[in-house]
């Protein structure tokens, strides 16, 4: 019996279980979903149990992943502590790492992982700037959801792309009605994500069934908060990021519609950072910490025994 990739195939498990699904920790392992869904296949095979549970939204442990999942989550957490050591030895005396966010990502996502970074992380100091940087204010690594011009020598790592939710104040749809039917949003105030065009297009599906909807927006905008504010203050059924109102919609301030189609994701996000800084271990650890972390936040999946966290929602 060969037990020399044991260990790897643990740690795809780990992985598979904090991130909540096969295409989340491939991209945090940086290999091909094929190899972890292997990976775990080779495990069950060894073990000769299932130690996963699969459904087409989420994976649960069985009563054997259940075992063996902290054995294999300090597998993880011994290789981010062998690189952190191998990080601070050849750390650069550059000074702290630079990173910029737009406001609202930047509150919302980074500033629950800022904390455990330095934790783990304690030898790369971080100086974290939640605005868009002028320019002369040097910057190492950005968060955003467009990516820059090609030619312009920067490099970038796909951070994920939050789901996207349709919902209205109670309120609202207490006075408008509440919409059952894709089409019926054409009779409703709808807010959403600034156009290049004149017209927004929705698209929808549920099943083998697709639905493209033309809307006139009552208010499009480029910036979430704005969206999520007008949302929630009542003036119409608004499209957007769902971990924006996570917390709303957990309350009842806000309540979700047309909940049985599924929406698009939002904007994907992107870790972007200088083509020359890709070496750089102090670039290295940050952008490998926030792809396995913010992943998981923008799934809003919390996983018992995971030091996961969902991002505090705005409302």
């Amino acid at each position: 019996m060969n037990l020399l990739w044991t260990p790897a195939q643990l740690a795809a498990f780990a992985k598979v279980v904090d991130l909540n699904g096969f295409s989340a920790a491939a991209r945090a392992l940086g290999v091909p979903k094929a190899a972890v869904s292997r990976a775990i296949a080779d495990l069950e095979n060894l073990f000769g149990v299932r130690v996963l549970e699969r459904t087409t939204r989420r994976v649960s442990l069985t009563a054997a992943g259940r075992l063996i999942y902290p054995h294999a989550k300090r597998i993880v957490e011994d290789v981010d502590a062998a690189r952190a050591l191998i990080a601070r030895l050849h750390a650069p005396s550059g000074g702290p790492l630079r990173v910029v966010a737009d406001a609202t990502y930047g509150r919302v996502l980074l500033t629950p992982l800022v904390p455990r970074f330095l934790e783990r992380f304690p030898h790369v100091p971080l100086e974290v700037m939640l605005h868009e940087p002028t320019a002369d204010e040097p910057w190492d690594v950005a968060i955003r959801t467009k990516l820059p011009p090609e030619g312009t020598g920067v490099a970038h790592r796909l951070l994920g792309a939050p789901p996207a939710v349709l919902c209205a104040t109670p309120a609202y749809l207490q006075e408008h009605g509440t919409p059952t039917r894709p089409e019926d949003l054409q009779q409703h105030h709808v807010l959403t994500p600034e156009s290049r065009h004149p017209e927004f297009r929705l698209t929808l599906s549920r099943a083998s069934m697709r639905a493209e909807v033309p809307l006139s927006p009552k208010l499009a905008v480029d910036d979430p908060a704005v969206l999520h504010a007008s949302t929630a203050a009542g003036l119409g059924i608004g499209l957007l990021p769902e971990f924006l109102c996570r917390q709303g919609l957990a309350t009842g301030r806000l309540k979700a519609v047309l909940t049985e189609w599924t929406l698009p994701p939002a904007a994907e996000l992107y870790a972007v950072f200088p083509a020359e800084l890709q070496a750089d271990s102090r670039v290295q650890c940050f952008v490998d910490f926030l792809a396995a972390n913010l992943i998981p936040a923008l799934a809003g999946a919390v996983q018992s025994g995971s030091d996961q966290s969902a991002p505090r929602a705005l409302a």
